[in-house]
């Protein structure tokens, strides 16, 4: 597998599953195995973004084991178990009496082996994410704590959103998920975050499925000359401010020339946990310099 492919695999995979429907709520709910009332104390984690929200409320301890995504926090019990492609019965050998999961793939194989599970598909906007939070708590019995970090997050992010500064025009900028093109338009997680940091999006003018996520050409993002641009490729696929200013006629665009191609984390970035703070203060901090 080419390392553009596992760039698009690992972002899109972890993004785009904000099209499948919560279950009773847009926090989900657990299903039933054999155990659903008691509190869980031996939980399997195959979401990052899940794994990332159950040690911030103090649940680190009911976690016996997470996916081979889930490389934050550095103590979290990492495996090789998959979150895109979950084996049923590599989870089932944890003994889990819950699963968490942000797709349904596996969801009815493991109930049927008597395993309670918890769908949290990728969030659509902030509110999903203390929603996320909350629900975990209440899951966990840890809802005192989970309150109190969507609390937290709720106003760490008001407090940045109050440095966006309050002018008429929005610079444009450029999401990119991969060295392809393909971004994210304002339909999304992402594409939110963006507006809220009071940019416009170059991905807006894309045509396509309709999917949120619209693979670009790079003709269509040097004609529309983005102010900022936002690389959410570095780790995956090797991506930094020079390998962009060497694309044929990338030298040319506003960002590159004045020194706006903005690196980031790309596990902050594909991730709507509570380090989604980083990712909107760096977005907030690109717009205050455009």
């Amino acid at each position: 597998m080419t390392v553009i492919r596992r760039c698009v695999l690992a972002v899109l995979a972890a993004l785009a599953l904000s099209t499948v429907p919560a279950l009773s709520s847009p926090a989900g709910a657990v299903r039933p195995g054999a155990r659903s009332e008691a509190r869980p104390d031996r939980i399997v984690s195959l979401s990052p973004t899940a794994t990332e929200m159950l040690f911030a409320i103090g649940a680190g301890k009911q976690v016996i084991a997470v996916d081979d995504q889930s490389d934050y926090p550095a103590n979290a019990p990492r495996t090789d178990l998959s979150g895109y492609e979950p084996n049923v019965e590599a989870i089932a050998g944890y003994r889990p009496d819950l699963v968490v999961l942000s797709g349904t793939d596996a969801r009815r194989q493991l109930e049927n082996v008597g395993i309670d599970t918890l769908v949290l598909p990728a969030a659509e906007t902030l509110g999903d994410t203390y929603a996320q939070i909350r629900k975990l708590g209440k899951v966990t019995g840890r809802r005192a704590k989970a309150k109190a970090v969507a609390a937290e997050l709720r106003a760490k992010i008001a407090d940045i959103l109050d440095q966006v500064p309050d002018r008429g025009s929005r610079p444009l900028a450029y999401y990119e998920l991969d060295e392809t093109y393909f971004s994210a338009d304002s339909t999304t997680f992402i594409g939110r975050l963006l507006k809220l940091a009071g940019f416009a999006n170059v991905a807006d003018e894309a045509g396509g499925d309709n999917s949120g996520y619209p693979q670009l050409s790079a003709e269509a993002i040097i004609d529309a000359d983005p102010d900022v641009i936002f690389l959410a490729d570095t780790e995956c696929c090797g991506q930094t401010a020079q390998t962009v200013a060497r694309r044929p006629g990338f030298a040319q665009i506003t960002a590159v020339k004045e020194g706006r191609v903005v690196e980031l984390d790309d596990d902050v970035a594909s991730r709507w946990g509570p380090r989604v703070v980083e990712l909107l203060r760096t977005m907030v901090e690109a717009r205050t310099s455009s």
